[in-house]
């Protein structure tokens, strides 16, 4: 296995790579479902006219714009550890970034009212340390939400989501983006990620309340929530 270091440099080349395509194949990939994940992330952020938010491995900035769009009065920080991601994102329109890592967040305790993500917690290296970074720069009451690839139950369409991750996807990254790579990680990371349950415990172990999750897309997707 890589150093962390070395794991983390190439996890940040990847997203560089494919930071121009990226929004197309999170459309393809989900058939146009991911902007209502990242409504119903939004919504149970429970924002308010003055809340601040943190999008953590905020991409190109998607959660932070569905922020602004439900909320228009708050104050959403859009933070990610990839250049070509930032860059795409301003692309669409000026953001508030912040170059962050998940394991080592560069803001004070109690700083925000919610912190969300998207597509991130499968990537990190520890996710109880960016679990705990997450409660620690929360206020109490504040509000975690989570999106993320989890594994599917084994059921009869098992073989079909098998196929859909593993062929179709990949075959989608190599024709739109030439990244074949970084969408075979994709199936990877998700397999090598932890259940849908397994992520609620932890996040229940680090300290969280009222913690639950939703699965969407067949089983494949889970959206976490809970609170300081």
């Amino acid at each position: 296995m890589s150093p962390p270091d070395k794991q983390a440099d190439k996890i940040q080349g990847m997203f560089s790579q494919i930071a121009g395509s990226y929004d197309l194949m999170n459309r393809l990939m989900t058939a146009g479902q991911d902007t209502t994940w990242r409504r119903e992330v939004i919504h149970r952020a429970g924002l308010s006219p003055v809340s601040r938010l943190l999008d953590l491995g905020s991409g190109t900035g998607d959660l932070v714009r569905e922020a602004q769009r439900q909320q228009p009065g708050c104050i959403a920080v859009a933070a990610d550890f990839t250049l070509g991601m930032m860059r795409a994102g301003n692309l669409r329109g000026h953001l508030d970034w912040s170059a962050a890592d998940a394991l080592r967040l560069p803001f004070p305790e109690a700083e925000f009212d919610a912190v969300v993500s998207g597509f991130l917690m499968r990537n990190v290296l520890d996710v109880t340390l960016a679990l705990q970074e997450q409660y620690r720069v929360l206020k109490e009451e504040g509000r975690i939400v989570i999106l993320d690839t989890t594994h599917p139950r084994r059921n009869l369409l098992y073989p079909f989501l098998w196929l859909h991750l593993h062929l179709v996807i990949p075959l989608l990254g190599a024709i739109i983006t030439s990244q074949r790579a970084a969408y075979t990680y994709l199936p990877e990371s998700t397999e090598k990620f932890l259940y849908a349950e397994q992520l609620a415990s932890a996040m229940t172990m680090v300290g969280f309340k009222n913690v639950g999750f939703h699965r969407r897309m067949f089983g494949t997707i889970a959206i976490h929530w809970g609170q300081k």
